[in-house]
């Protein structure tokens, strides 16, 4: 499906929170956009690049992005399932991908692409531009991934990196978990110093101020809906608690 005016491949957004909304901006030179969000005010997008619609138009596109919280896929799946156009490619964005994955393989049905993606940026971080920033791709069933990658290589500038969903949950529970665990901690230890720091210390300021304002529901399912968080954090504190423990008896 392409729009007419400008000769774009029309992709269906269902979901355009914050996350969203950065994926417009960097996509709109490429792609139009049917939207579906009924948080969405009209005007509040590109008007050349973004139309408003209902979700049965938004499923309807050759490329189905779902940019909605983890906790909101199933119920999401269940709406399209069928609605989608054979041959599409469906894409989630969310921070988890065992979970997602699952859902998508059992309710999408068997004539449409299934592809797991997760861009390890965010507004703040992509706030300088998408160059050398990295996007996980997990292909379930997939045609053209190696299309799909060169594009994000070429005209995004972003680092691909290829993974299975366990694989990524299983990194980023390390990589993503304990970075928010850290920072719900020094969050809460005030006032942290603004003057006398280390670099080390401003690089960790710096951390937390990346991931501070994300949303509820991103640290929801970095934190609970990955199946291998638990074990990260039961490990992190009791390697802290002996390390303090350690302390106590020097």
């Amino acid at each position: 499906m392409k729009d007419p005016k400008r000769n774009k491949l029309v992709v269906g957004m269902i979901g355009c929170g914050a996350f969203g909304r950065l994926m417009v901006k960097h996509l709109s030179p490429y792609f139009g956009f049917k939207i579906h969000d009924p948080m969405i005010k009209a005007g509040s997008l590109p008007p050349d690049s973004c139309q408003i619609t209902s979700l049965e138009n938004a499923a309807r596109c050759d490329i189905v992005i779902l940019a909605t919280p983890v906790s909101a896929l199933q119920a999401i799946v269940t709406q399209i399932a069928g609605l989608v156009r054979s041959g599409a490619l469906v894409i989630d964005v969310g921070s988890v991908k065992t979970k997602p994955a699952r859902i998508m393989l059992e309710g999408l049905p068997d004539h449409v692409d299934i592809l797991c993606t997760h861009p390890l940026f965010g507004p703040q971080s992509a706030s300088e531009g998408l160059r050398n920033l990295k996007i996980v791709l997990c292909p379930l069933r997939c045609r053209n991934i190696d299309k799909i990658s060169r594009f994000l290589q070429r005209k995004l500038d972003l680092e691909v990196i290829r993974a299975t969903p366990e694989s990524h949950d299983r990194e980023l529970a390390v990589a993503q978990g304990l970075t928010h665990l850290i920072a719900q901690v020094l969050l809460k230890i005030e006032p942290l110093p603004e003057a006398m720091t280390t670099v080390s210390f401003d690089l960790i300021k710096r951390a937390i101020a990346m991931v501070k304002d994300d949303a509820p529901e991103v640290l929801h399912a970095i934190e609970q809906e990955n199946p291998y968080a638990a074990q990260v954090r039961e490990t992190f504190f009791r390697l802290a608690n002996e390390t303090r423990l350690s302390f106590e008896r020097d």
